[in-house]
């Protein structure tokens, strides 16, 4: 138990360090030309990060038949909001100086900025019932299906960062892949769950 805690912390401090380099980065001016643009590309695409990360927790304790691994699927599900309000934050403030009618405006006219306003609009209520006196009040059922929607959340994400790239699209085209490639795992596993067991072989090895 102790490890695991201590493992935990680990993963804690290592979530802070993308925001720690950026933070170190921008006070000695190497964030390249544009720099407001590189923080604000730069806490997107760790937002998505974080929500993928969140979407492989299940699978990878249900594969590696480590339980404890769900655990860390809170602690990642939250640093993806975090960074998520940060990425916001760097839309309104450094491309739109808080102005809410520019804001409002924005949103509708362009789709990559819809959908990304979508994909966070998302994560508030799955951030916000993330406590377990939370789980506790809606129950777990209405719990479970509510934060399914993180896949509509990433997925969303995942277009917004196509949008916006353009050209280069070999990033969030990778994001795509493993987002569908874990969505078709929760699928299998509900539907066909004899195909996403351990094998005994497997089982064996880790006794």
């Amino acid at each position: 138990m102790l490890d695991f805690k201590f493992a935990k912390f680990a993963a804690f401090i290592n979530c802070a360090v993308p925001l720690v380099l950026l933070a170190w980065d921008g006070y000695y001016h190497r964030l390249g030309v544009n720099p407001l643009e590189f923080i604000t590309h730069t806490t997107g695409t760790l937002t998505l990060v974080f929500l993928t990360l969140t979407l492989a927790v299940t699978p990878l304790r249900k594969l590696l038949g480590f339980p404890r691994l769900i655990q860390l699927r809170r602690m990642m599900g939250l640093y993806g909001f975090f960074y998520g309000c940060l990425h916001l934050l760097c839309y309104v403030w450094f491309d739109k100086s808080f102005v809410l009618g520019a804001i409002t405006e924005d949103t509708f006219k362009r789709p990559f900025i819809f959908l990304g306003m979508l994909s966070f609009l998302i994560m508030v209520p799955l951030a916000i019932t993330s406590t377990n006196k939370m789980v506790k009040r809606i129950g777990g059922r209405r719990w479970n299906r509510l934060h399914k929607l993180v896949y509509a959340a990433a997925i969303s994400g995942v277009i917004h960062y196509y949008l916006l790239v353009k050209a280069d699209t070999q990033i969030p085209i990778g994001f795509g892949i493993v987002v569908l490639s874990l969505l078709t795992y929760r699928i299998i596993n509900k539907y066909f769950p004899a195909y996403t067991q351990r094998s005994p072989l497997r089982a064996e090895r880790q006794q």
